[in-house]
């Protein structure tokens, strides 16, 4: 084994330290996370528009709709593409709907408040900024989540 230049644990020549290939993972895993949820949010803000713009549904109760639809394609897609299916489903899929829960009440209040202020769209952009780094954090080290933590 070799020491490594920066003062870190040695590692094997060739190796790169720990926290390189932490740091490089979890980079992976947030790009990921993030790929899937602009898709997921895509669907979400055409479900938000059509039944606000042509159904003519009450945007809040709207939002509360398309934020359901979008878990479900979140869910599959983080489950089999961002987190590899680490942990089951037994294990997900439960801590996967406490998360919506929580992202749901997130975003709804966040939604309802902003939209005192600002047109309906508007308003869905600042709660869906808001409910994103509460459930990137919930998604990282809970849901997708294997008994030992591998970022």
């Amino acid at each position: 084994m070799s020491a490594p230049e920066s003062g870190g644990p040695a590692t094997e020549p060739g190796e790169r330290p720990l926290w390189w290939r932490l740091t490089k993972g979890l980079l992976r895993r947030f790009s990921s996370f993030l790929l899937v949820g602009g898709l997921a949010t895509g669907v979400q803000y055409l479900l938000l528009i059509l039944l606000v713009e042509v159904v003519g549904m009450f945007a809040v109760m709207a939002s509360v709709i398309a934020y359901g639809a979008s878990a479900v394609i979140n869910y599959l897609l983080n489950f089999y593409i961002t987190f590899e299916g680490q942990a089951g489903h037994r294990q997900a899929l439960p801590r996967f709907a406490g998360v919506v829960m929580v992202g749901l009440g997130v975003n709804t209040v966040s939604f309802t408040l902003l939209l005192i202020l600002f047109p309906y769209l508007l308003a869905q952009v600042g709660a869906t900024l808001v409910t994103l780094v509460c459930n990137f954090v919930l998604h990282q080290f809970w849901v997708y989540r294997e008994r030992k933590w591998s970022p």
